[in-house]
């Protein structure tokens, strides 16, 4: 499920990671040492799938693979909207040390622009998680000594970019039990946010039981907060903050997997008006061929249950050329769930929400703010959601 759209973004650059934290260091050499073969699995004292219990599970995990995901929408008290993706990635493999990579987004949908940044980091300073569950992680804090890596990126069009901070601010998130904190500031000012979430909805587990096997590519603990209440500040361009509130959609998943759809995914999320949420997925193969289609329908009162690929239907409505990878992508769709009375349009609040995270994670991707109409049961229905289109761009890795 969510492990086919994020592994590829996770284990292209952190292979690559050394002791060094100057430059990126998810970029930087390895040191010279003797090969070693290709490290295996991190063996597990019990065999997969295990329950997932609560909020020990929150906390990371001994895992190959493993993030913690952040989607949502902010509406400020004069009318202005915006989106924003935070996201931290962890990768272990074998003796290397511990690797972190994480992007951060802001879609203003008033302003017309949209706004990115990326930090790696390697050992253990980043996860500061208290004995007992929950989780507590700070990429670029300079006291735990930390040194944000990555490159920095311009707004859209490359122009107007504020200075930069004159200290690195620290990026921050945290949670337990569904009561969680975000902080973040973009590099150069151009946007910062603090953010309380909060949900009385149990977790939805994915597969049933929160666990979904991949078969050769092994298996992944996946589940989801799909609607977390926000309350908390924005300030743009250095200016002074101001309250916002809002909904978010977080995603955990761990386990011992590396990389599933070598394609590409199109991923959909959906934060309907009357308290339903929805998530869909295609996943693509080498040759653009359909591997995987999977969905996941919440109810008002917090059930679910999963679709299988027969149960929905995704079509493109309109395409976009990126003019900075020269990607074309889909942009605009209507995706129906006949079963659910769900007919619904997926429209991006910006063309231009694409990403390029090739210093830290290797690739070129799109994931956006969309605006939902359409009907539930024959009723015109509106919504919030959010798209990731990956195997799209096909570019160089970065210079060195």
């Amino acid at each position: 499920m969510r492990a086919w759209r994020r592994a590829a973004l996770l284990v292209l650059a952190p292979l690559l990671v050394a002791g060094c934290m100057n430059g990126g260091i998810l970029r930087a050499p390895l040191p010279s040492r003797a090969p070693t073969p290709t490290p295996a699995p991190s063996p597990i004292a019990s065999a997969d799938p295990q329950p997932i219990v609560f909020p020990r599970d929150e906390a990371p995990h001994g895992r190959l693979t493993e993030w913690w995901y952040y989607t949502g929408h902010l509406d400020a008290a004069d009318g202005r909207e915006f989106g924003f993706e935070f996201v931290i990635f962890r990768a272990e493999r074998g003796d290397l040390p511990v690797a972190w990579a994480s992007h951060l987004a802001l879609t203003d949908a008033a302003g017309g622009r949209f706004l990115y940044d990326q930090r790696g980091e390697a050992g253990p300073q980043v996860d500061g998680s208290p004995p007992g569950g929950g989780f507590a992680l700070v990429v670029g804090d300079p006291k735990a000594g930390s040194s944000p890596g990555g490159s920095p990126s311009l707004p859209a069009g490359g122009a107007g970019a504020p200075s930069p901070v004159p200290v690195p601010v620290p990026w921050a998130m945290e949670g337990r039990e569904g009561r969680d904190h975000l902080s973040a500031t973009e590099r150069r000012g151009a946007f910062a946010f603090d953010l309380s979430l909060t949900t009385d909805r149990p977790p939805v587990l994915h597969g049933g039981v929160g666990w979904v096997d991949f078969g050769p590519a092994g298996g992944s603990y996946y589940y989801s907060r799909t609607r977390m209440l926000i309350e908390g500040s924005l300030a743009l361009d250095g200016g002074d903050p101001v309250a916002v509130t809002g909904i978010a959609w977080f995603d955990h998943q761990w386990g011992d997997f590396i990389a599933v759809g070598a394609g590409g995914w199109d991923w959909f999320s959906v934060q309907l008006a009357d308290g339903s949420d929805l998530t869909t997925y295609l996943v693509r193969g080498p040759r653009g061929e359909s591997l995987l289609a999977f969905g996941t329908l919440v109810a008002p009162d917090g059930s679910f249950r999963n679709l299988p690929a027969e149960a929905f239907t995704v079509e493109p409505t309109g395409s976009w050329r990126s003019p900075h990878s020269g990607a074309e992508y889909p942009s605009g769709w209507r995706v129906t769930i006949p079963g659910a009375g769900l007919d619904l349009r997926l429209d991006p609040l910006l063309a231009d929400q694409e990403l390029d995270t090739r210093a830290t994670t290797g690739v070129v991707y799109w994931e956006g703010a969309v605006a939902v109409s359409g009907t539930a049961g024959g009723a015109p229905a509106t919504g919030r959601g959010y798209v990731e289109l990956t195997g799209y761009a096909r570019v160089a890795p970065p210079a060195p």
